[in-house]
């Protein structure tokens, strides 16, 4: 080996550094740009979602091209209801007028409840910061959370079924809705599904969050209860991250293994966060 290999490879060695955010749950990687956007290390980087859950690539500076192409090296791109690539992020009517619907996003949930296959990851990345300041985003590690379950909850919980729907998550932000907007969120359907997903590597993870309604074939009152506690115990602090944004900012999470949720912030501050999709790989079972 050449002293100029040996230099390229010494420098290769250094471009990609990874640190622990929480034992349980998060990875901040520091990486060249354009080594991601090759792909050089998306092999690396999906084996370290699997495992960390959320992957923070602080100040990277993806412009919204640069994110599609870097979510194309890790799997097949997701694209949005009506075909972009690149989804706003913001509760500002005036740069996404769906915002309202975005509102569920201030409490616990996963994505694609609604789906037989849910996405495999989403990645945001920040533009605008809240002027006034919040907008952290906390994550929580679900497949930790059934770890850690004694043994007999995991044996009695593998076999619950739960019904989620939107229209049980429009009642966290809208208690009394108008019937017109009830009756939108009723059309779009509920799905039953597993409480504890069951996944293609053996591994397991609870399927929680505010689209959770109640348990098939359980008084309706000890079901809320068994939901609450549970979502109570994957949100205790060992299994969750709080990001705080800085401009620039890349992270991504597994879709399969974590709940999301944005803490509060105005409507009117300007908050901004752009986001691609990894298409899903598996079904929930």
């Amino acid at each position: 080996m050449t002293f100029a290999d040996a230099r390229s490879s010494s420098a290769s060695a250094t471009a990609f550094a990874t640190r622990e955010l929480n034992p349980r749950i998060g990875t901040e990687i520091t990486a060249d740009k354009a080594a991601l956007l090759s792909g050089e290390h998306a092999a690396t980087i999906r084996d370290l979602l699997g495992e960390r859950g959320v992957l923070v690539f602080p100040r990277i500076d993806f412009a919204g091209d640069e994110q599609v192409a870097f979510t194309e090296t890790l799997g097949t791109l997701a694209t949005e209801m009506r075909g972009e690539q690149v989804y706003n992020v913001t509760l500002d009517k005036t740069v996404n007028k769906g915002a309202d619907y975005l509102k569920g996003s201030l409490y616990w949930h996963l994505d694609g409840t609604m789906n037989e296959v849910p996405i495999l990851a989403s990645l945001l990345s920040s533009k605008v910061l809240p002027s006034n300041g919040g907008g952290d985003t906390e994550f929580c590690n679900t497949y930790a959370a059934y770890d850690d379950l004694p043994d007999e909850d995991k044996q009695a919980y593998e076999q619950l079924r739960v019904m989620h729907s939107t229209w049980t998550t429009l009642l966290y932000y809208e208690p009394e809705p108008e019937l017109r907007m009830l009756q939108q969120m009723m059309a779009i359907g509920e799905r039953e599904l597993p409480l504890v997903w069951k996944h293609r590597t053996g591994r397991k993870s609870l399927v929680l969050g505010c689209t959770a309604g109640h348990v098939v074939g359980t008084d309706r009152a000890k079901s809320i209860e068994l939901l609450v506690r549970l979502r109570e115990r994957a949100t205790q602090p060992q299994f969750v991250y709080r990001h705080q944004w800085s401009v620039g900012d890349l992270v991504m999470w597994d879709n399969t293994g974590t709940m999301h949720r944005a803490k509060p912030y105005d409507p009117n501050s300007g908050r901004l966060l752009q986001r691609t999709k990894l298409a899903g790989e598996e079904p929930f079972v």
